[in-house]
């Protein structure tokens, strides 16, 4: 789960963690009383939505003025904001930040994320804050410093002195820093984060360690744990196609291409979707229906596929298991009579139950194309959509 850079400052501030001064507004008259509130000038007034690139999408503006809060706050608040991360559809701007402007001296970048490879958590900084870091990677690896952190022995003094003295700091910022790197770590850790960035991270002209900037992600399947962090989430910034298929308890990932798939198993739904692409055509969606669906399930997940207007056919491949053929044929036909279903449907399942569920679809009168493997049904579904 993603949140909004002010909910992320929140949880920095919660950790000790220095972040500017600031406020969340929704409307003009909220962005200037949180400007009067700080005082100071310049001011940043910043986009609030779960994607990067803000600033390059006229997003984040500085005000020197208090005149230009007003206008920089009134154009950015109900904007429809495009960036790199949004897509061409953008998305709707219903949060400003409004916060005190810094002295920088110079700007880092810092964070921490789970490396499933080495089983450990991963620190991550770099002297080029401020910019694309998959671009540092690309054109100046050498200016990436990695430290491995084993999670059972937690974060010692060497990980944070290897960090600090990889990005050459002065030895008056080395202190700070490293206490910020420590509580990042005990955020990260104790919150579930996935991961914690920090881009950029500057240090002003007087010595101090700041957050300019916040990204936390969150794992999903640890929120039970957080309730506090469950109530950040923002139903505004997700897909609305998921929001309803998680209500179902369907994992449903919108992908934008033109075959709609049903499947059982994370496994099977990438092999499927790597088949439909492999025919020639693109998947709209990733749709798990899990080992336990039920046939309402099975309609509520048809419903939320079809509700894609880009889904021009419709692949299911079910290996029975713990859902029977049988289960899932029924689950299709009852779906295709209570749906106004205006696409091809290509079936292919196998295992528990197989030729009572393929007789289930014969006997039912519906035009439902079956395949007999999983080639044949992404080939099948391929020219379909041609």
């Amino acid at each position: 789960m993603k949140i909004h850079e002010f909910q992320a400052k929140k949880l920095m501030g919660a950790y000790d963690i220095p972040v500017p001064e600031g406020g969340v507004a929704s409307t003009l008259k909220e962005a200037k009383e949180i400007a009067r509130r700080i005082g100071g000038l310049p001011l940043a007034i910043k986009a609030q939505i779960h994607a990067g690139g803000r600033g390059k999408g006229g997003g984040v503006k500085i005000a020197r003025t208090f005149d230009e809060v007003s206008s920089h706050a009134g154009s950015i608040i109900g904007m429809n904001l495009v960036t790199p991360q949004t897509g061409p559809d953008g998305r709707k701007v219903r949060h400003i930040l409004v916060e005190q402007g810094l002295d920088i001296a110079s700007e880092l970048y810092l964070s921490l994320t789970c490396d499933r490879e080495s089983g450990s958590i991963l620190i991550m900084a770099s002297e080029s804050g401020g910019m694309d870091i998959e671009q540092v990677a690309r054109k100046t690896p050498e200016k990436i410093v990695k430290v491995l952190v084993d999670p059972v022995f937690g974060i010692r003094p060497f990980h944070l002195r290897r960090t600090a003295f990889g990005l050459n700091l002065d030895k008056d910022v080395i202190r700070p820093f490293s206490a910020m790197l420590e509580r990042l770590y005990d955020l990260l850790v104790e919150k579930d984060a996935s991961l914690v960035e920090i881009n950029p991270l500057v240090i002003t002209n007087d010595g101090r360690v700041i957050a300019l900037d916040a990204k936390i992600d969150f794992d999903d399947n640890a929120l039970f744990r957080h309730p506090d962090i469950a109530e950040f989430r923002d139903e505004n910034e997700e897909d609305p196609l998921e929001v309803e298929a998680s209500g179902y308890n369907l994992n449903y990932i919108n992908m934008g291409g033109t075959v709609g798939n049903m499947v059982n198993g994370a496994g099977l739904a990438m092999a499927v979707m790597d088949t439909i692409k492999l025919a020639g055509a693109e998947p709209a969606n990733f749709l798990d229906v899990g080992g336990g669906a039920s046939a309402e399930m099975i309609e509520n997940g048809f419903r939320i596929i079809l509700s894609d207007p880009k889904v021009k056919a419709l692949l299911i491949n079910i290996f029975g298991g713990i859902l029977r053929c049988d289960v899932l044929a029924e689950g299709v036909v009852t779906a295709a009579r209570n749906i106004d279903i205006k696409v091809p449907v290509v079936v292919r399942m196998e295992g528990t139950n197989v030729e009572k569920g393929r007789k289930i679809l014969a006997e039912s009168g519906l035009e439902i194309i079956t395949a007999s493997d999983l080639k044949d049904a992404g080939e099948k579904v391929a020219r379909l959509v041609a």
